[in-house]
């Protein structure tokens, strides 16, 4: 599918000015580009990952070992999308504590260089 912004229109649901370096949970939906189902397939209601479904399991759980201030919650690798909750915790310094926006990009970054 090409994008055609007259029928396409995007509309971010983020809440204006809030800092995503705080402390709290995130609920985040990363899209594999073109919405290509590159991580595996849904067989008889089950999902079944391949080779780079498992990779990107594996990076998930290596972002609290990369984000000390991040800890992990639930994930799950889809066809052609992950949904994830990250929580970045109380306490941490400024140096340590990253943005939802450090976290994802680290992600997308790794797995696409995999």
């Amino acid at each position: 599918m090409v994008f055609d912004p007259k029928k396409h229109h995007r509309r971010s649901i983020r809440l204006p000015g809030y800092d995503c370096a705080q402390a709290g949970a995130y609920f985040i939906t990363i899209v594999a580009q073109g919405r290509e189902c590159l991580f595996g397939q849904v067989v008889s209601g089950e999902m079944r990952l391949n080779d780079a479904g498992r990779m990107t399991w594996g990076e998930w759980r290596a972002l609290g070992d990369r984000f000390p201030a991040v800890e992990l919650d639930e994930f799950v690798v889809m066809p052609n999308h992950i949904h994830g909750i990250v929580r970045i915790v109380d306490g941490a310094t400024t140096r340590d504590a990253p943005t939802l926006g450090d976290i994802v990009g680290a992600f997308k970054s790794i797995n696409t260089n995999e």
